[in-house]
């Protein structure tokens, strides 16, 4: 370990899209500021999933960065959803024209955290031990980043290849000729499952629940289309932070389900459904009472269960596909070609509930009532979400009061941006906050010009820490339970919002569901009032 702590003014634990954003905006403040990143370049989510068929959910014109006009013209998306290694080179684009890479440090993790009373510093330990000292903490450890490692008993007796699509290898996989078994079907194994199916001598997927899906109709991007949203970039943006979603493309509905009659509701599905306009925040903000009303929710699940029952051949597996929880209560997946790929031979599915996985072999997998053989197992079993990341840090803030423990029955904030006991550090797009509701691109934006704001306040007005109070915390806390609680469609499934596929994690909604312009608002009011609700020192 090094003898003496290297001094900064900020240190930021990742470079994806909300730590690259926040270390330009530091450093053109002239602040002595560095990033640590775990992987061996920039990206974050977008450089360890590299998975087959990866590709964003939200429309690329939307999925950018908006704080440079000459970023937002210069560069040139090529489809309508872009796709994993597209939003790779955008990332290391940023990275070099804003002359970021001097400032991270790749290949190396952060470790512990703790803050020191006396100095007002906090003492960060990295994992190729070297020690920094910095007034400001910031985490931009990503809301899907701490991949589920598979715990299946005998998994290192398998003599074939294993895959974790969340940590996929750099180097190109070929399945060709190969037998291939996918445990999951969350967003990642929806998105990889038709490409490998092509490429596969089998493919056998195992599934523990359902998940809706509609089709992307991805396509390529018109030259007009791109020059005419170039042109109106001023107004997009500012309509995507006035969108509940983020999206300036989602069209929020006016009226309830059962406002316009039968046919013209089952109208408005197929219309979504098969029009490239459709997306799953449009689909889901039709009408607005979808993701309020069980009655409403039902109307558009059930169509959904229609097309994936229409689509798939054989009806028992078609059973198996449809979801029985409402729709939205897990991020609605978009795809390409998924349910199809259910009706070619070298596929098949397996319902985990009914057949459970008894342990992984050396010729492949056990099932209560058969063995199968595989050259190759693929995980898809998703991410330890939103806080995940957070606590693989030791964190230990005023007194050694330590985040786990503060954490121990779910995420506690104010804001999603800032903890009491934990002066000085912030969570971009932290629980308690829109993140994954939303746009994550303008959630992190507002975060990080939020963030920014702040140290620029405290540094005009010579303040050395700020904190959330615990009442401001304790009162946000509640707040984002009690909007959860007045949607029933956020509990109506066991999804990752509420960590629900961790074995022991508190079940607690964590995103903010009240819908952008209301956290920003109340995000401005807070910061107009001198940063009421933190204590200033």
């Amino acid at each position: 370990m090094t003898s003496s702590p290297k001094n900064l003014d900020a240190l930021i634990v990742g470079s994806g899209f909300s730590g690259l954003y926040m270390l330009h905006k530091l450093k053109s403040m002239n602040m002595n500021v560095l990033s640590i990143e775990e992987a061996s370049d920039v990206g974050g989510t977008w450089y360890w999933n590299r998975y087959p068929g990866a590709q964003c959910d939200v429309e690329s014109m939307e999925y950018s960065y908006s704080f440079s006009e000459e970023l937002q013209q210069e560069w040139k998306w090529s489809n309508r959803f872009s796709a994993q290694p597209e939003i790779l080179q955008y990332a290391n684009y940023v990275s070099q024209k804003f002359d970021l890479r001097s400032n991270i440090v790749f290949n190396t993790r952060v470790t512990s955290a703790r803050y020191n009373d006396e100095t007002k510093k906090w003492l960060i330990k990295t994992s190729s031990n070297f020690v920094y000292s910095a007034k400001f903490f910031i985490l931009a450890t990503g809301t899907l980043s701490s991949v589920i490692e598979p715990k299946f008993p005998g998994i290192s007796s398998f003599n074939g290849d294993t895959y974790i699509t969340g940590k996929w290898p750099k180097t190109p996989i070929s399945f060709k000729g190969k037998n291939v078994g996918i445990i999951g079907t969350g967003s990642s194994a929806v998105q990889s499952i038709p490409i490998i199916a092509k490429e596969a001598k089998s493919l056998t997927v195992f599934q523990r629940s359902a998940n809706y899906s509609i089709p992307a109709h991805n396509r390529p991007l018109g030259n007009d289309e791109v020059k005419k949203i170039k042109e109106n970039y001023p107004s997009i943006r500012k309509k995507a932070r006035s969108s509940q979603s983020g999206i300036a493309s989602a069209k929020p509905g006016e009226i309830g389900a059962f406002d316009v009659t039968d046919y013209e509701r089952k109208q408005s599905f197929e219309k979504n459904w098969n029009n490239e306009e459709g997306n799953n925040f449009n689909l889901l903000s039709l009408y607005n009472d979808i993701r309020l009303n069980e009655k409403a929710n039902n109307e558009l699940a059930n169509f959904v269960r229609g097309k994936i029952q229409s689509i798939v051949k054989n009806p028992e597996t078609a059973e198996l596909l449809s979801p029985k929880d409402a729709i939205g209560c897990k991020r609605t997946c978009l795809d390409t070609n998924y349910f199809e790929t259910y009706n070619r031979n070298n596929v098949s599915l397996i319902d985990v509930n009914s057949n459970p996985i008894l342990k992984i072999t050396k010729e492949g997998l056990q099932t209560t009532d058969k063995s199968h053989q595989f050259d190759t197992i693929i995980f898809a079993t998703g991410f330890d979400a939103m806080t995940g990341a957070i606590l693989s840090i030791n964190i230990e803030g005023k007194s050694g009061s330590t985040l786990k423990n503060k954490w121990e029955n779910g995420p506690v904030t104010f804001l999603g941006l800032s903890m009491n006991n934990f002066p000085n550090l912030f969570t971009i797009t932290g629980p308690g906050s829109p993140s994954v509701l939303s746009n994550m691109i303008t959630s992190i934006e507002q975060h990080v010009e939020w963030i920014t704001d702040c140290i620029s306040f405290m540094n005009e007005q010579k303040l050395c820490e700020i904190e959330a109070t615990e009442s401001s915390e304790k009162e946000w806390t509640t707040h984002v339970a009690e909007i959860a609680n007045d949607s029933p469609m956020r509990f109506a499934c066991n999804s990752w919002y509420l960590g629900a596929n961790i074995p022991g994690k508190t079940r607690v909604f964590m995103p903010y569901a009240g819908g952008i312009p209301q956290y920003i608002e109340k995000c401005n009011e807070v910061s107009s009032n001198d940063y009421q609700g933190f204590n200033l020192s």
